[in-house]
């Protein structure tokens, strides 16, 4: 692979090759800049551990409305998005327009799930509430005690392992570069980035640097203090049974529930792969699968299906989701001129990629920042530059 150094006139350098960076990079090529992603493994970081619910509509908390539109306004993307992708690489990202539907298995959920209703009612969402017995009809599969639940047709799938490879080859047909190198210090230059020093040893000199690291954005060596804030790690485990013919289909849509206070959610996937997850760990940067996170999981999963028990378990894996203070993106410029933050989409980053690629090249192409993209302005925390 050729080596891109100092001098080489690269016009947009993009650190971090998960979803999103790959997504932006891929956007920006297509506009014609020389575009160069660093990363030690492309396609890797959290899209390999998500399962990949499109779901702004059964995500949605109260107060969060800004983060539902542009939720809204990627899920409304993605069936275009992944065509492209599909017609472009030759590669199947997963897409499938499931629908989701969310269960109440005692009277304590079903009230909690009501109120969300008639928040999302509020909004002009479209979901529908369902008796318990409805909910059975559609998904058999479903503990008998469940008591109503709301369905939502909108709320989607991809699988991100595949969107991911699709998503490096679709940057490599746009002429990106893809460097497997990491990005050991940002260089600074009078006010402004002016590159980066690779685990290489080479420099890499870029006009703009879009800043794409998940939850480790804001520890770059030589980001001067105060351009970003601390994007924490919070640890999530899932785990992937396969449903073997006999017993398909399991399951036809996303189905989730609240268990005990924890969130749990199934992902059926076409190939036979059921997706259960995720716990939330406050726990740094540790990635270990452990015997509680994995016991919590399928038992929160035994009472809303109780029949996965019979299932293969076939894999088990944690990663890193990143989150901002107020857990929505970093999208658009940061105060030190020329680096461009992607970054903190904690829950979302998968379901946010295609939004995230297009609002980061209309910016790089327009010098103007997308309407859609401004109340997630990284200065919304008064971070900046010290003097």
């Amino acid at each position: 692979m050729t080596r891109v150094v100092s001098g080489s006139g690269t016009d947009v350098l993009v650190i971090g090759g998960g979803v999103i960076g790959l997504g932006v990079a891929w956007r920006a090529a297509q506009r014609g800049f020389a575009v160069v992603v660093v990363d030690p493994a492309h396609g890797g970081g959290a899209a390999q551990v998500a399962a990949g619910m499109l779901a702004p509509v059964t995500e949605l908390q109260y107060g969060e409305e800004p983060l539902l539109r542009l939720g809204m306004a990627s899920n409304e993307r993605y069936a275009a998005f992944t065509a492209e992708l599909s017609e472009l690489t030759g590669l199947d990202t997963g897409y499938r327009r499931t629908g989701t539907l969310a269960v109440a298995l005692d009277s304590d959920d079903r009230e909690e799930l009501r109120e969300l209703h008639a928040f999302q009612q509020r909004l002009g969402l479209e979901s529908h509430w369902l008796t318990g017995r409805e909910c059975r009809r559609l998904e058999p599969m479903l503990a008998p005690g469940a008591r109503g639940g709301l369905q939502v047709t909108g709320d989607h799938q991809v699988d991100p392992r595949r969107l991911s490879t699709a998503l490096v080859r679709a940057c490599e047909r746009a002429g990106a570069q893809l460097l497997p190198a990491e990005a050991t210090e940002l260089l600074v230059e009078g006010d402004r980035v002016a590159g980066v020093r690779l685990s290489t040893g080479e420099l890499l000199r870029a006009e703009r640097i879009v800043l794409a690291a998940g939850c480790r954005s804001h520890l770059l060596p030589g980001l001067p203090e105060g351009v970003l804030p601390a994007i924490r790690p919070v640890k999530g485990q899932v785990l992937r049974l396969r449903i073997p013919r006999p017993y398909a289909p399991f399951l036809s849509r996303n189905v989730r529930a609240v268990v005990r206070g924890k969130h749990v959610y199934l992902v059926p996937r076409a190939d036979g792969e059921l997706v259960i997850g995720a716990t939330t760990e406050e726990q740094g940067y540790d990635t270990t699968v452990t015997a509680g996170g994995v016991y919590e999981l399928l038992r929160d999963a035994h009472e809303l299906v109780p029949g996965l028990t019979e299932l293969p378990l076939v894999e088990t894996g944690a990663g890193l989701r990143p989150g901002s203070p107020d857990n929505a993106p970093l999208l658009g410029p940061t105060a030190l001129p020329g680096l461009v933050a992607a970054t903190g989409h904690y829950r979302n980053g998968v379901l946010l990629a295609p939004v995230t690629g297009d609002l980061l090249a209309e910016y790089l192409t327009t010098g103007t920042v997308p309407e859609l993209a401004v109340p997630f302005s990284p200065s919304r925390f008064g971070t900046k530059v010290p003097a």
